[in-house]
């Protein structure tokens, strides 16, 4: 049985729930026509050649706050608009949208800091963010050091004279390595071949060709069909049914492990499963959190930090092939600076750069890549919430509705879907410049980026990390698994494009790089030895 079959199942419910639903009160805001009763603007949205084409003329078109359609006639609001995004990010009114709440509640479970809600979240996170405070990450680093290297040494192996190399599961398996062992504590060999066989299915999920499918309906299913599907006999849900199974009989294992070790007088505190352990044995805090808590995080840690991680660097090797003068000014860098610390490497960080506010290293040459590439390629480019409380939204500037009113807030009612358009939010070009679309990291030093408005992500004031309660709990190892793994790789090779450019970014959860037909996920690249 497959997807349309189950949708096509629940179209008499649907309909009925549909038939009952309260008009909404934002359909004045201005949009685009829709082309679709059933799909709305969705297939336009997550099908277009390269992500974006549809998104990025709407915004220009219609500005940073606009309505669309969703599925089976729902309206919606695509926000770009910072004010309102900061509101949103940061208000107790908005809480995961219906889609992503379905996917957190199968594949992650209650107990998961995913899923937490009010004071749990808060509990969670306060524990959790023992684990990756500045200090412990950067206790990380030699664990990213081993795993950058493994990693060249399979491109080593991989080069040759006369063909291109995908480096994109290359990448995937050496950010699941990384994180693996800075999380656990432990080898991806250690979970054992039915872990590592399935964890391969559940990413393959996000990047198939049914997930716009999963994307553009299930946003407008309602939980108890979730709920209900999920034991259909459908192969993507078998693998998810499977993956909830194991990362839970794992996350227990490697958690008696652990206590098993520190009873004996061994040092547990090399890794976050580690960390949160010894706070639980120490009792120091009151936030520690339980053995069964622990072990409930294991999904948390593993699922969200490999992939997106693989894509952006991914995207930055294309910038860096794109851009093959800065390549060298960044290898040359490296090499002159062979042990030394990052922070020591002002081309480095500039490329990739840790901060919270907009300062920058005074290098003439110095080019802000790596701002740009999280700018353009946000992993989390489209971001689903949903107003639990009758709310009102606050803008940057006023709106002009369908029926000529003005307004400079937009009040909404519990139940009213919102989508935070991270990717167009980035391309504004009031706030980015006129050439917002384009790839041009020297923005960030010409001064061309004046302002930002309100404080939004804890990176370069983008969303890539998103911001607010819950903002990205590992976005600092993130950033040093991109110092080390970009530090390893341009020191070592060369990488250049592949014949034309023909790499482009599709949308299925997250973004990635694909081939023209849209349906592979891949980014071959010339790799040559230095």
């Amino acid at each position: 049985m497959g997807y349309k079959s189950i949708f096509a199942g629940v179209n008499a419910i649907l309909a009925l729930y549909l038939f009952f639903r309260r008009r909404s009160i934002i359909r004045n805001i201005p949009g685009p026509p829709s082309p679709s009763w059933i799909y709305g603007h969705m297939l336009q949205l997550v099908f277009s050649p390269e992500y974006g084409d549809h998104e990025f003329f709407w915004q220009k078109a219609f500005g940073p706050v606009y309505r669309l359609k969703g599925c089976f006639g729902e309206d919606s609001l695509m926000i770009s608009d910072p004010v309102a995004l900061q509101h949103i990010i940061n208000s107790p009114h908005f809480e995961h949208g219906p889609l992503l709440e379905n996917v957190i509640d199968m594949l992650f479970g209650k107990k998961s800091l995913v899923s937490a809600k009010g004071e749990p979240h808060k509990r969670l996170r306060a524990a959790m963010n023992t684990g990756f405070s500045a200090s412990a990450v950067r206790s990380y680093q030699p664990v990213l050091l081993r795993a950058a290297q493994e990693l060249s040494e399979r491109l080593e192996d991989s080069c040759a004279p006369a063909s291109a190399v995908n480096v994109c599961p290359l990448l995937g398996n050496a950010t699941f390595n990384a994180v693996v062992q800075a999380g656990l504590g432990c080898s991806t060999q250690d979970l054992g071949e039915e872990f590592v066989a399935n964890n391969s299915q559940i990413v393959a999920l996000s990047s198939s060709q049914s997930a716009p499918h999963i994307f553009a309906i299930g946003a407008c299913l309602p939980s108890w069909i979730w709920r209900t599907m999920i034991y259909a006999p459908v192969a993507a849900f078998k693998d998810i049914r499977t993956a909830k199974y194991l990362t839970h009989h794992l996350g227990a294992k490697i958690v008696r492990g652990k206590l098993d070790s520190a009873r004996q007088g061994l040092e547990i505190n090399t890794d976050v499963f580690g960390i949160l352990l010894e706070q639980y044995l120490g009792g120091k805090t009151r936030h520690a959190l339980s053995e069964e808590e622990v072990a409930a995080q294991f999904s948390a840690l593993v699922y969200p930090g490999q992939d997106p991680t693989a894509n952006t660097i991914v995207f930055g090797l294309l910038e860096l092939a794109k851009h093959p003068e800065f390549q060298e000014k960044l290898r040359v860098e490296i090499q002159s600076n062979s042990g030394a610390s990052y922070d020591t490497m002002p081309l480095l960080n500039a490329f990739i750069k840790v901060c919270g506010t907009v300062r920058f290293p005074t290098v003439d040459h110095n080019l802000s890549i790596a701002q740009e590439v999280l700018r353009l390629y946000p992993a989390a480019a489209l971001i689903q919430r949903i107003a639990v409380h009758d709310a009102v939204i606050p803008l940057s500037d006023s709106i002009e509705t369908s029926t000529g009113q003005l307004i400079n807030q937009i009040p909404v009612r519990k139940g009213q879907v919102l989508t935070l358009a991270v990717a167009s939010y980035q391309r504004l070009e009031r706030y980015w410049g006129d050439d917002a679309q384009k790839f041009r990291p020297s923005r960030w030093l010409d001064g061309t980026i004046t302002s930002h408005g309100p404080a939004l992500g804890p990176y370069a004031n983008l969303l890539s990390f998103l911001g607010g309660p819950r903002v990205c709990l590992g976005w600092r190892f993130a950033v040093l698994e991109m110092q080390v793994f970009f530090s390893e790789l341009v020191s070592k090779f060369s990488f250049a494009l592949s014949e034309d450019d023909f790499v482009r970014m599709r949308f299925s959860g997250a973004l990635i790089p694909v081939l023209p037909n849209g349906s592979e996920k891949a980014a071959p690249m010339w790799i040559t030895r230095i």
